[in-house]
């Protein structure tokens, strides 16, 4: 049986030629070959550049360069509180962002991310006050967050509901109950070994004790993703969900798996937040989504689907991070950041679109200009 990715992006070219023409067919040709092989690393080329640079490529450089410029010329950036600060603040969207990701890819979206994981810390502070053993409270929340996927991906899957909507609707009504569970109280009192492993440090190094389970679940999640034939089904799920279908994926299964994963690791941040800022409450993690979408897209993937890699996602988490921190370390205001991050996230959906309009319209206009083959002069008797 041919690779499923393969036969999505086959498909989508077909139908694209379809449509489009002989000039069409250039430009979906060129298009594909800029995503040679989506199924496994799928970025858009850089405009301008003769296709050299990926997005995520040059994502991962601007994060290097930002990193050295931070090194030099920014005050306390270096020092191993502040690094471990970044990183810690940061390690919430990046653990989201591994299923979104793939989510993503496939073609669909959770924005209920955040309210899964306030609901998880408003529960886990409940459970607490309560006199549950906190290790009886951590799976029940790990739980919590599976049925709150699962009842995503039932919508999405099994009554065809449009994701945007349906997770918008959750991410809602997930918020109310939080509220509903704990009110407006604070829960501070977690156990202290709990709390050093949500904000403590290895050693005297600056890296904080969480960043060791989400560099496995990362390494977990790159090699679903890129290596293993449920990855390479997402990617033709998002290329061509009616090819990827007759090419024998369970498309509806496996987009609900993902939608179950998605509400199990925000359920995990929710925890992790409550540790990590010693404080569980009902608005807790509020605005994350918006940070995980604009961190995932900025790092090239796709929002159609079909395209991105999970390096590219983490490189623009890290850089959406940096930014962050660079800016509050020279007081600039938090509505401020919150207008950067929205504009970099219009920018990260509409560059690549660009890229690939500017990449269509050369190669159509090579097409034209190419000279045609001269039929063979007529033989004198």
């Amino acid at each position: 049986m041919a690779d499923p990715a393969t036969e999505a992006r086959g498909h989508k070219s077909r139908t694209a030629t379809a449509s489009s023409g002989s000039s069409g067919s250039s430009g979906s040709s060129g298009s594909s070959g800029s995503s040679g092989s989506s199924g496994s690393s799928g970025s858009s080329p850089l405009a301008g550049l003769g296709g050299a640079v990926r997005w995520d490529s040059a994502v991962g450089a601007l994060l290097l360069v930002l990193l050295i410029c931070s090194f030099s010329f920014v005050d306390n950036f270096g020092n191993a509180l502040n690094l471990s600060f970044l990183i810690g603040n940061t390690l919430p969207i990046a653990l989201i962002a591994l299923p979104m990701t793939m989510l993503v890819v496939a073609g669909e979206v959770d924005l209920s991310v955040g309210s899964t994981a306030g609901l998880s810390g408003a529960v886990m502070g409940a459970l607490w006050n309560a006199g549950m053993a906190i290790e009886t409270i951590i799976p029940l929340c790990l739980l919590l967050g599976v049925v709150c996927g699962l009842v995503n991906g039932l919508l999405v899957t099994r009554l065809g509901l449009p994701s945007l909507a349906v997770t918008i609707g959750t991410m809602a009504a997930y918020r109310g109950i939080a509220q509903i569970v704990l009110g407006s109280d604070s829960v501070t009192d977690f156990p202290a070994q709990y709390l050093d492993f949500g904000a403590g440090r290895i050693g005297d190094t600056f890296i904080p004790y969480a960043a060791v389970p989400f560099t496995v679940l990362l390494a977990a999640a790159v090699v679903v993703l890129h290596a293993t034939r449920a990855g390479r089904s997402l990617f033709a799920i998002g290329a061509s969900e009616e090819a990827a279908r007759f090419s024998g994926v369970r498309v509806k299964r496996l987009k609900l798996s993902m939608f179950v994963a998605t509400g199990l690791v925000s359920a995990l941040t929710g925890v992790f937040w409550a540790l990590h800022y010693a404080s569980a409450r009902y608005d807790n993690a509020t605005g994350l989504e918006l940070s995980v979408i604009a961190a995932v897209l900025l790092g090239g993937v796709d929002f159609d689907g079909g395209r991105g890699t999970l390096g590219g996602a983490i490189a623009g988490v890290f850089l959406l991070g940096t930014l962050q921190n660079v800016m509050s370390l020279l007081n600039v205001s938090a509505q401020s950041q919150i207008v950067v991050t929205g504009v970099l996230l219009v920018i990260s959906v509409l560059a690549p679109r660009v890229g690939r309009r500017i990449a269509h319209t050369r190669a159509r206009r090579r097409t034209a200009s190419a000279p045609t083959a001269k039929p063979p002069a007529a033989s004198l008797p």
